[in-house]
């Protein structure tokens, strides 16, 4: 028996490799054979998890974050030149803030920075995943940076997100998680319309340009960056597909398992591409209005101990065929 393992990360807690990990210990210690394939849809952990499926360098350098405040900052570069990077490892919200935190002056500087040094190693293809930034620039940032350096030089940019926002949309929607007073809002709101305007092509109206306060949109108007779901680019990347069909059974999981769950997250789109493949899901937590049903079993499992006694749990209840 053979069992898929792809589970996103419990925010906060644990990476998705560490949940991983942990229920492919179950699985194994009852014979069965488990795959370890963690997965994540344009946010926490993307960078390092495809760095690390694809065998790439991870490389550190000194940027800096949303205030601009030095920070030092990694991302991964493959063999073929592929450059990956998590906007928030120099945007993040959660990045130190010595000069106290401003949602009205957080930029993307930084980490057009780290797109600048994959550029000068060599890149050819910089993709950005968007989750979990401070910002709300519109990516004016990151395009100034860039073209500070000389610009793209061939390269291009494909951006990673789980969000249809549009650009303008972008300060109401994501504005306040940042820490925007409704007055910011308005502020920052007015701003992305200005920027806009200057843009070599408007991103207003243009779904997906919202994404890591318009990031997206900015490098979609100034270098023509590709928008794609984060989580259909991770699991294309990763051969998701392939070794579901080699699978007797495919273990999902994540933080929380809610209404959202099945809206567009990343467990949605396994689900709708595992065939006829049992879905076992392994979660933090279940809310009372959860899709349990859409599973063959959810179990809650809050540390490793009880991820791996999940683990075990479902490899015994798996049917030898699919």
């Amino acid at each position: 028996m053979k069992i898929l393992i792809a589970p996103d990360s419990f925010k906060g807690t644990f990476t998705a490799a560490q949940v991983a990990a942990a229920i492919a210990g179950g699985v194994r210690s009852t014979g069965a054979s488990a795959v370890e394939m963690p997965v994540a849809d344009g946010g926490e952990g993307t960078e390092e998890i495809l760095g690390a499926a694809l065998g790439a360098q991870r490389i550190f350098v000194p940027t800096v974050g949303p205030w601009r405040d030095p920070v030092s900052a990694a991302y991964s570069l493959t063999g073929d030149g592929t450059a990956y990077i998590n906007l928030a490892a120099a945007s993040g919200i959660t990045l130190p803030a010595p000069g106290g935190r401003n949602a009205l002056t957080a930029d993307t500087y930084g980490t057009g920075l780290l797109m600048v040094d994959a550029l000068s190693r060599g890149a050819n293809h910089v993709v950005v995943a968007a989750g979990g930034s401070a910002t709300t620039d519109g990516g004016a940032g990151a395009c100034a940076a860039i073209t500070e350096h000389g610009g793209l030089r061939g390269a291009r940019v494909t951006i990673l997100s789980d969000v249809t926002t549009a650009f303008e949309d972008a300060a109401v929607v994501f504005g306040p998680q940042k820490g925007a007073s409704p007055a910011e809002v308005e502020v920052l709101t007015a701003r992305l319309h200005d920027l806009a305007a200057t843009l070599p092509k408007d991103p207003r109206g243009v779904p997906a340009t919202g994404a890591a306060g318009g990031f997206s949109g900015g490098l979609w108007a100034c270098f023509d960056a590709e928008l794609l779901s984060g989580a259909d680019f991770v699991l294309d990347t990763l051969g998701f597909e392939a070794a579901a069909a080699q699978a007797d059974a495919v273990v999902v999981g994540e933080g929380r398992l809610d209404t959202q769950t099945l809206a567009g997250k990343i467990i949605s789109v396994i689900m709708s591409r595992s065939g006829s493949v049992p879905v076992y899901a392994v979660v933090g937590s279940v809310t009372e209005d959860a899709p349990r049903d859409a599973f063959a079993q959810v179990l809650v499992a809050t540390d490793e101990m009880h991820m791996r006694a999940a683990g075990g749990q479902i490899a015994r209840a798996v049917p030898t065929a699919h």
